[in-house]
């Protein structure tokens, strides 16, 4: 509950809020979590700040990629095109004004498949005119996407078969983080509940690009012992949040990598960063 007020508030004080409808998704409660589920949906019918807000309350459990999926279609049956926040991050002042604006850039670039509000710290060449860069990893943390996008997913990941077979398309897919390979392996195993990787793999498939900022708009604050689907080891994605008065963005419109900022972002998602810092969990420090 103290991460999701944390996030509501932050959204709150975003520039333009009062221009956004919003709408609260709330799974469903698992027998150990009815009184906390309740305690959070008596919470968000007391939000305002917001053009117009809307509480969609599901009465069974259906689970994180469930819930996603089926939340974010919904919407983009009413609008073309959403934002989408999980309850535990925060997002700078400027977020909004972000988002709308590089939804408006690219909404009709087909090589974009979403923008993302968060980065890993990055360094910029001096002479960097742009205030995005793109990738082909899409971040679940506080992104966007277009209706036609997000219609084009194949969910089920039906040529996964083929996929798994073929070792030089999981070495492609892992260029954007070694990652990438097993979390796939370990959704279609029913391990994990992850759209994102679904997401990310259609992505990969279709050589579509993510828009993300060169500050940070979005910092998550979901990791501890009280988090569903993330542990302790933070260190690895700190960032830091954008606390800038800019309401005003230079995007570079063609997507393309940039070795330099795309070498940045990858190192986080090496095995070896990956490695370092498991072990630095383990041991406490």
């Amino acid at each position: 509950m103290d991460s999701l007020q944390k996030t509501v508030t932050a959204l709150q004080k975003c520039q333009g809020a009062r221009e956004h409808e919003l709408y609260f998704f709330c799974d469903g409660p698992r027998p150990k979590d009815v009184v906390a589920v309740h305690a959070v949906r008596d919470y968000l019918k007391t939000v305002d700040g917001f053009k117009r807000i809307h509480l969609k309350f599901s009465e069974k459990n259906k689970g994180l990629a469930t819930s996603i999926i089926e939340g974010v279609s919904e919407i983009l049956k009413l609008h073309s095109k959403i934002i989408v926040l999980e309850d535990d991050l925060i997002t700078s002042i400027n977020f909004l004004s972000y988002m709308d604006q590089a939804l408006e850039a690219y909404e009709t670039e087909p090589k974009v498949l979403g923008i993302s509000g968060y980065t890993v710290p990055i360094q910029l060449e001096g002479n960097y005119p742009y205030d995005n860069y793109f990738t082909k990893r899409a971040s679940s943390w506080g992104w966007a996407t277009w209706k036609d996008r997000w219609a084009s997913v194949d969910w089920s990941v039906s040529d996964y078969e083929t996929f798994s077979k073929n070792k030089q398309s999981q070495k492609s897919f892992n260029q954007m983080g070694s990652d990438m390979t097993k979390m796939l392996a370990q959704q279609m195993k029913g391990e994990i509940s992850s759209w994102a990787i679904r997401w990310c793999y259609h992505q990969f498939k279709q050589d579509l690009y993510t828009v993300f900022p060169t500050v940070s708009k979005i910092e998550n604050i979901g990791f501890g012992a009280n988090a569903t689907h993330t542990s302790t080891e933070n260190d690895r994605f700190a960032t830091v949040l954008d606390v800038s008065d800019q309401h005003k963005f230079k995007f570079h419109l063609k997507p393309t990598l940039n070795r330099h900022l795309i070498r940045q972002f990858t190192a986080t998602y090496s095995l070896k960063t990956r490695i370092y810092y498991k072990i630095k969990t383990i041991l406490g420090i």
